[in-house]
C-alpha cells in the first residue's frame, strides 16, 4: 500500500469502527461521526441529538453547521491535535484529525454537548456568531425543548474525551498500517520471486517497519515452537497452575519471574513455587530455562536467525547469559549446536 494509494478505507475497518464509535458515544454521552478529508461522512452518526439533527436539516441553518465543521477540521489539522470549539449555538464540538504520515485523511467529529462551566471557554473559538440574526433566534426558540435536552459536561470532561479519541485513533491507524504492510509484503512474496526493495516501504515510518520486523520474528518463532495445547505436559497441570503455563507459551519473548506467575495464578509466591515443583517435577526457574533452551534448539535447527536475535526473542536479557545456559543444558554453545545439526 504505497503512500499515494493511501486512503481511510484501506487503513481502518469502518464496519468495526462503527460499532466502537457507537459504544464510545453511548459511554461518553456525546455524538460522534467520522468524515473524510473532504468532510464527507464515512460512518453513520452515533447518537445525533434532536436539536442538532433538526438544525442540520434546516435549509438555511445547515450552512452555519457546515462552516463550523469545516473550520474545526482545518484547525485540528493545523494544530495536529484535537480542536475544541463552540458552534453558533454555543454547543461544544471537537474535531480530532486523522493524519497518516503527515497527510490529513479525515477527522472524528464529536460533541453536541453544553458546558457546565462556560467560564472556562475564554479563549475557545466561537466559529460563527448568529445571535443577532432573527432566523437563528427564531429556530432556537422553536427548538428550545430539544436544546435543553442536550447533555451537559464540564470542559475537563470534554477535553479528556477528545484526548481519548485522539489516542484511540492514533493506535488504530498505527496498527492498521502495520497489518497493511505485512499484507503488501505477503502479496509480493507470493506473486513473484522478486526481492523486496526499499521502495516497497515508502509511506511507512521506521516504527511501522520495526513493528513488522518484530511480528515476523514472532511468527517465525511460533512456527518453530509448539503451542501449549499441543504439549504433552498439559494433562498434568492443575487448573490453578494452568494460567501460568499458558502465559509462558503466549509470551515467549518475556523474561518472566515467579512473582508475576504467582500473581497470574492468584496465589502467594511461596505456594506457587511449591505447587509448581510438585506438579512439574522441577523448580520454576529450571523449568523455564529448559523450556526456552528447547525452543532455542528448534529455532537454531529451522532458521538462520543469529544467536543474539534468538536470545532476545526468547526472553534472555544478555546473549552471553543465553549462551551460558544453553551450554549448561546441551554441553555446547548455540553456534556449535547449529553447525553440528546442519552437518548431520
Amino acid at each position: 500500500m504505497k503512500k499515494d494509494k493511501l486512503n481511510l478505507e484501506k487503513v481502518i475497518d469502518f464496519k468495526k469502527w462503527q460499532k466502537l464509535q457507537d459504544d464510545l458515544s453511548l459511554v461518553t454521552n456525546i455524538a460522534i461521526i467520522t468524515v473524510d478529508y473532504k468532510g464527507n461522512p464515512i460512518t453513520k452518526h452515533s447518537r445525533c441529538y434532536k436539536f442538532c439533527e433538526l438544525v442540520r436539516a434546516h435549509p438555511q441553518m445547515v450552512k452555519y453547521c457546515q462552516k463550523c465543521d469545516s473550520r474545526g477540521g482545518l484547525e485540528a489539522v493545523r494544530l495536529n491535535e484535537p480542536y475544541i470549539y463552540l458552534c453558533h449555538y454555543n454547543i461544544v464540538d471537537v474535531a480530532v484529525p486523522i493524519i497518516i504520515e503527515g497527510r490529513y485523511m479525515g477527522a472524528i467529529m464529536a460533541g453536541q454537548v453544553k458546558l457546565s462551566d462556560y467560564d472556562t471557554t475564554e479563549g475557545m473559538e466561537k466559529i460563527v456568531t448568529t445571535s443577532h440574526e432573527p432566523l437563528a433566534n427564531k429556530v432556537l426558540n422553536e427548538l428550545r425543548e430539544y436544546y435543553e435536552e442536550l447533555p451537559i459536561l464540564s470542559y475537563k470532561e470534554v477535553k479528556n474525551i477528545a484526548n481519548m479519541l485522539s489516542s484511540l485513533c492514533n493506535y488504530l491507524v498505527e496498527e492498521a498500517l502495520d497489518k497493511n504492510l505485512i499484507l503488501e509484503m505477503y502479496k509480493k512474496s507470493i506473486g513473484s520471486e522478486t526481492q523486496l526493495e526499499s521502495s516497497d516501504f515508502k509511506g511507512y515510518t521506521a516504527k511501522n517497519i520495526q513493528n513488522i520486523k518484530k511480528e515476523i520474528s514472532n511468527a517465525i518463532i511460533d512456527a518453530c515452537v509448539p503451542d501449549f495445547k499441543d504439549d504433552e505436559i498439559k494433562t498434568n497441570i492443575s487448573s490453578t497452575l494452568k494460567p501460568a503455563i499458558e502465559y509462558i507459551y503466549q509470551n515467549k519473548s518475556e523474561n518472566i519471574s515467579a512473582e508475576k506467575m504467582a500473581k497470574i495464578c492468584h496465589i502467594s509466591q511461596s505456594y506457587f513455587s511449591r505447587l509448581f515443583a510438585k506438579e512439574m517435577g522441577d523448580s520454576f526457574s529450571n523449568y523455564l530455562s529448559r523450556l526456552k533452551i528447547q525452543w532455542a534448539k528448534n529455532i537454531l535447527e529451522e532458521t538462520d536467525m543469529s544467536v543474539n536475535q534468538i536470545s532476545e526473542e526468547i526472553g534472555f536479557n544478555e546473549p552471553g547469559y543465553f549462551i551460558k545456559i544453553f551450554k549448561k543444558y546441551e554441553g555446547v554453545t548455540p553456534s556449535i549446536y547449529r553447525k553440528y545439526y546442519k552437518n548431520n
